[in-house]
């Protein structure tokens, strides 16, 4: 080894990377054998992981000791076959053997110059996404970070080319079920809270057309300036599609900007029932959507599509001095144009090789079977007495909650969180809770492809059993 250098001998290298390997395919190997892991306290990790800077170098080997004994099973495995909370990560090992090499080799994808295969793949990757969604040619896009960051690189776009960067009197519409990170993409772009008008979701949590015509008409009448309508593909909440065509129609008759919130949902559209859950999705102007949610990428990849990828450009190109050289030939992509980052990963490659290595149909296939899961998970619930489906399987989603006999509403929350917290801590599975009409609900998105019915029929057992522990002793409402 060379510490000067900051170099290892290739006997080394190897010998570190192969034992690396073995502890990426024994963690894909081993299927939902493995604990979900843990989330310590604060007070426990700062006992474990709290150093001074080390002035003297560690034996690689005790490093990787420390990481596998003390980092790793202290993190949760959202790739887990029974991780149902959230939105789940289910990675694949194709996408982790491309972050090794974009890693390793280091690519700059902010300019052709530096990275010109790097962009040509994510030129490639991004137009298979738009012919997916049945957006034009002239449609274009770039790989963020994640879905917060689509959404704030589209609404610059949109902001932009409606309002010519002057924000004042504008208004966006969202529903009540629309992710909190288009008010943070908002507030980053200037816009006060009271420029977001949030419409009450109709009965099925959807953006309701109607109301939302009425709200336009009289933020209009108050001198106010509409610019945007925000949709949802796939709510996180409830895995709600908003009415996507009756939203594009709006937007036409009002001269608006449509733009969707698909981080999870939208990457559907490669399967045929995802295509039939959001028609009207070619008719946006921009979308977001996440491949390390459902396209089973790992972290990070998110991404936007704009109907003309001008607005991008339009948007974002500030060109520095020393960025001069790197302009480069009219038809030389540099993605740094387009968004918000001049340093940019190679985060296209896993997509790429991914879709290359199992195809579009076994990935449509993995997709669809998430949908399955959830359908599944009703039908169990269904037929066990007590057990409420608040909102059906939808999009790969589930809410519902336990309501016995007799119980009042007050004593049926109380459950339903006391039933999160005690399946949680036994570790077997993974749920989270939601909020719906003031009320909490479980809530089960199974996405992940290689979870089995045995995970979901086991999960609800328990669920089952945990809560006829705790209806023991309680007192139901006379």
């Amino acid at each position: 080894m060379d510490h000067d250098r900051l170099e290892l001998s290739s006997e080394k290298m190897r010998t570190l990377g192969y034992r690396v390997v073995d502890l990426l395919v024994d963690h894909f190997a081993d299927g939902g054998d493995e604990s979900l892991g843990e989330a310590p306290s604060r007070d426990e990790l700062e006992a474990h992981l709290r150093e001074d800077l080390p002035e003297e170098g560690t034996p690689p080997e005790a490093v990787l000791d420390q990481v596998e004994a003390e980092v790793l099973p202290n993190t949760m495995r959202v790739d887990h076959p029974r991780f149902f909370g959230f939105v789940p990560g289910p990675n694949n090992f194709v996408g982790v053997l491309a972050d090794m090499l974009a890693s390793g080799f280091n690519v700059f994808a902010g300019t052709w110059i530096s990275g010109a295969a790097a962009a040509q793949i994510e030129l490639v990757v991004i137009d298979w996404l738009r012919t997916l969604c049945g957006l034009p040619e002239a449609a274009g896009g770039l790989f963020t970070s994640g879905g917060s960051m689509a959404n704030v690189t589209a609404l610059a776009a949109a902001r932009h080319a409606r309002l010519d960067d002057d924000v004042t009197g504008a208004v966006a519409y969202c529903s009540d079920q629309t992710h909190t990170s288009v008010d943070r993409a908002l507030r980053l772009l200037g816009f006060g809270p009271d420029q977001l008008h949030r419409v009450p979701a109709d009965d099925q949590y959807r953006l309701d057309p109607e109301s939302l015509e009425e709200a336009i008409a009289a933020d209009r009448a108050a001198g106010r300036r509409p610019f945007c309508i925000i949709a949802n593909a796939g709510t996180t909440n409830t895995g709600a599609v908003d009415p996507l065509p009756a939203l594009a129609a709006l937007a036409d008759a009002e001269d608006l900007w449509l733009h969707v919130d698909g981080a999870y949902g939208a990457p559907t559209v490669v399967c045929e029932r995802g295509q039939d859950r959001l028609v009207g999705i070619e008719r946006v102007d921009s979308l977001t959507l996440d491949p390390h949610k459902w396209l089973f990428q790992p972290f990070e990849i998110g991404g936007v599509l704009v109907r003309d990828e001008q607005h991008l450009r339009r948007a974002f190109r500030l060109e520095a001095e020393y960025l001069e050289d790197a302009v480069g030939a009219a038809d030389e992509v540099n993605f740094s144009a387009s968004g918000i980052q001049l340093t940019r990963s190679f985060r296209a490659l896993k997509l790429w090789m991914t879709l290359k290595v199992f195809g579009r149909e076994h990935v449509a296939t993995a997709v669809a079977r998430g949908f399955e899961r959830a359908e599944q998970a009703e039908r169990l619930l269904r037929g066990r007495p007590g057990w409420t489906v608040v909102t059906p399987a939808q999009m790969g989603i589930i809410t519902f909650r336990c309501e016995p006999d007799g119980w009042t509403p007050d004593q049926v929350d109380a459950l339903t969180r006391r039933l999160i917290a005690a399946v949680n801590d036994e570790g077997a599975a993974f749920l989270t809770q939601t909020t719906l009409d003031g009320r909490p609900v479980l809530r089960l998105c199974p996405i992940n492809p290689r979870t089995t019915a045995k995970d979901l029929k086991e999960t609800i057992a328990r669920l089952d059993a945990l809560q006829a522990e705790m209806e023991v002793g309680a007192t139901p409402a006379s």
